[in-house]
C-alpha cells in the first residue's frame, strides 16, 4: 500500500493536495532499507483528525533497527533496552506528574486518547540519524500542522525542529522546550512539566486530561 494510501481518509482529504510529494518519498524509498518499516511509516497519521486532542512533534525516527514503530518517541513492546531519548521522557514524566516509570514503552495508550506522536521526518536509514532530512517530509509535516493549528489542539514542540512549527499554534495552546535527547535535555527538557502544563491547557479549554 503506497505512503498516501496508508493515511486515514481525513488526512486523505486534506493532504490531496501533497499527493505528488507522497509519490516522490514513495520513489525514493523504493528497494530501499528504511526504519521505521515501510509498512508502519504513515501510522501516526491514522489517527482521525478529529479525534486529535494534542500533538508532540519530534525530529525524526529512531535509527537503531526494531525501535521506530510508526509513533514518534514510542517503541514496540517488549524491549528492555530503551532509547535513551525515551528513558528521558519517562524521567520527566515521573517527575512531573509523579507517575511511575511504566513497564511498557509503546506510547499507543497515549495515541489512544488522541495525542499525535509525528516527528517532522518519518524516515531514516537504519543506524543513521536525518539520513532522509532532504527527502522533502517536512512539505508534508509541515501541512499537517498548519491544519492542527486551526483547531483547539495542544501543541507540544520538543527541540529546535520541532520549535519551527511553533508558527502554526496558538501561543496559549503551545509548549515548547529542548529535545529529550541526551545531547540536549538538560537544557530545558527536564523541568520543563510538559506533561503537567498540558493536562492545565487542556483543563482550561473544557476538555478532559491525558492519562499519561
Amino acid at each position: 500500500m503506497s505512503l498516501f494510501n496508508q493515511l486515514d481518509s481525513d488526512w486523505k482529504e486534506h493532504l490531496a493536495d501533497l499527493r505528488q510529494n507522497f509519490d516522490a518519498i514513495d520513489r525514493a524509498l523504493d528497494g530501499q532499507m528504511v526504519v521505521p518499516a515501510y509498512p508502519h511509516i504513515m501510522r501516526a497519521l491514522t489517527l482521525p483528525i478529529d479525534q486529535i486532542r494534542v500533538v508532540i512533534f519530534g525530529q525524526d525516527p529512531y535509527p537503531t533497527p526494531g525501535h521506530a514503530h510508526g509513533l514518534a518517541f514510542s517503541v514496540a513492546n517488549g524491549l528492555t533496552c530503551l532509547p535513551p531519548t525515551l528513558r528521558n521522557i519517562f524521567r520527566e514524566l515521573e517527575q512531573d506528574c509523579n507517575i511511575t516509570l511504566p513497564p511498557n514503552p509503546d506510547l499507543t495508550r497515549w495515541a489512544d486518547q488522541g495525542v499525535l506522536l509525528l516527528n517532522r521526518i518519518l524516515t531514516t536509514k537504519p543506524g543513521r540519524s536525518l539520513a532522509h532530512a532532504n527527502l522533502g517530509w517536512q512539505v508534508i509535516t509541515d501541512e499537517v500542522a498548519r491544519v492542527l493549528g486551526t483547531k483547539p489542539v495542544v501543541a507540544i514542540l520538543w527541540g529546535k525542529s520541532a520549535s519551527e512549527l511553533g508558527r502554526f499554534f496558538s501561543s496559549g495552546l503551545t509548549i515548547s522546550c529542548a529535545h529529550p535527547s541526551p545531547l540536549s535535555a538538560y537544557r530545558g527538557f527536564f523541568g520543563s512539566h510538559s506533561f503537567s502544563r498540558c493536562n492545565q491547557i487542556l483543563h482550561s479549554h473544557g476538555f478532559s486530561a491525558i492519562n499519561w
